[in-house]
Parts: structure tokens; sequence; C-alpha cells
């Protein structure tokens, strides 16, 4: 299940989405983020999962990569669909069994809220896979310039680095927590039976040596930087300026276009 968690990677290929300015995708993702916990019905649903969904099949990245994010968290969706099917009321009532009822709300309910989570997980994979690193440090620091004004220039600089290695490693580190189960079960280690507090103690031998190794990756990483005679935001330029272009105002129209109809959706 960890080796096929893939947010954090960058997946090259000459798409639409991938040739965007990284402000507007940022922008644009949060509202459509936003939007999605806004919308009353599955007709406001239906709307933006259509629009997800083309946003999806433009990018170029491969679907599977896609559903891939969406393992790690299957029984989050099925917990969260379970308990609006058995504390919703309405409707009319289906099964009635002790203190647990199913009525026709309820799985609506249900329905509604695993949809919303599924297509939030899809929407922010496409942040992480068509925006390199270098790309959403500019934008989020971009994003974030007018604190500057108030005296926090660096700080800005220095938010939008943490960001963006904290994405970047996502991937490096799960794949290190893959290494380590590997290699823990191959020694006759069992983390699958037991009960919860069992299977608790047996995640020690492998949260020890992903602890030493994340803080070996970071003092490599400093140590990498320090090298390159890199000293912050101050005074640093940048090989590629942002700047945006026709495709990325129309992208925001559309946008502003889909919130509008869920605006609308609220208020009729």
């Amino acid at each position: 299940m960890i080796k096929n968690f893939t947010l954090g990677q960058y997946f090259n290929t000459a798409s639409v989405i991938h040739k965007m300015d990284p402000r507007f995708k940022i922008i644009q993702i949060i509202t459509l983020i936003v939007f999605l916990f806004l919308a009353p019905n599955f007709i406001g649903i239906g709307i933006l999962a259509i629009a997800i969904i083309f946003i999806l099949l433009i990018s170029k990245v491969p679907l599977k990569m896609y559903l891939r994010n969406l393992k790690p968290i299957i029984a989050i969706i099925i917990l969260t669909a379970l308990l609006n099917i058995f504390y919703v009321t309405g409707g009319t009532v289906l099964v009635s069994w002790w203190i647990f009822t199913i009525t026709t709300e309820g799985l609506l309910k249900a329905a509604f809220m695993a949809t919303r989570i599924i297509l939030m997980i899809l929407i922010s994979s496409v942040l992480t896979y068509t925006t390199t690193p270098t790309e959403l440090t500019d934008a989020i620091e971009s994003l974030l310039s007018p604190l500057k004004f108030i005296g926090l220039g660096e700080a800005v600089h220095t938010l939008a680095m943490m960001m963006t290695i904290a994405l970047r490693f996502i991937p490096t580190l799960t794949d290190e927590t893959d290494k380590i189960m590997s290699a823990q079960k191959a020694r006759g280690a069992d983390m699958e039976s037991g009960g919860i507090f069992k299977r608790l103690r047996a995640l020690m031998p492998i949260l020890i040596p992903l602890l030493f190794s994340s803080v070996r990756r970071a003092y490599e990483l400093a140590e990498a930087m320090d090298c390159r005679c890199y000293t912050g935001g101050k005074g640093r330029t940048r090989m590629k300026k942002l700047s945006p272009s026709l495709k990325d105002f129309v992208a925001l129209f559309i946008t502003i276009v889909i919130c509008t109809s869920i605006i609308l959706l609220r208020i009729f």
C-alpha cells in the first residue's frame, strides 16, 4: 500500500496543465477544493466532478497514478461512508436492527461524502504531478509576497522552501518506509497480526530507522545547499520568471464560472 502512494511526485510530460503558471494552478486547485465542500447536492458535485475529470485527462498523467493515491485512504472513505449510513436519518427506512438504522438519506449522504473525498484527493494530486519543486517554491513565495511589506520577507521564502521540500520528500520517505518494512518482514517481524497495541509496538523497528534516515537526509540536503552557497531569498535571482499567459486567464475564468454555478445552487 505504501509503495503505491505517489503524492509528491512530478510526472514530466507536455500538457496544457504542465505549462500553466503555477500560481494560477495553486489558486484554482484550492478554490475547487473549497467549493467541493460548499457543493450542496449531487448536481454541484457532478459539475465539479466533470471539471476535475477533464483536468485529469488533459494533464496527460496516467489515471492509474491518480488512483494509486486513493489506496491509502480507502479505510477513511469506508469509515466516513459507514458513519453517514448509520447516523444520518431521513427518507425511507431500509433496514432497522438494534441501534442501527439504514435509510435512503443515509445512503445518499454516504455516497456524497465518499465522492467528495475522492475528488479532493484527485485534484490535489494534479498540483504535484504537473509542477516541479522549483516552480512550487517560486509560486508559493510569489503568492505570499504581500507579507514582505510587514517585514516577513525572509520568512516567506523560508516557508515556501520548507513546504516544497516537504512535498518533494514524501515519495522518498514512502520508498524508505517500504524498504524498511520489507527488511523487517524478511527478519521475521510480524506487523499484521494481533491487537492494536501489538501492532503499534511492531511499528517501533520501523519508526526508529525511518527517523534516523530522515535526519541523515536532512543533514545531507543542508550540507549540499551550503556547498552551493545557498543563502536564502535575499538577493536571489531566478532562471525562469513566472509570467501568466492567455490560457491561465481562460482557465481562471472557467473556474470562476464553475464556482458561480455552485453558489447559485446553494442560493436557489
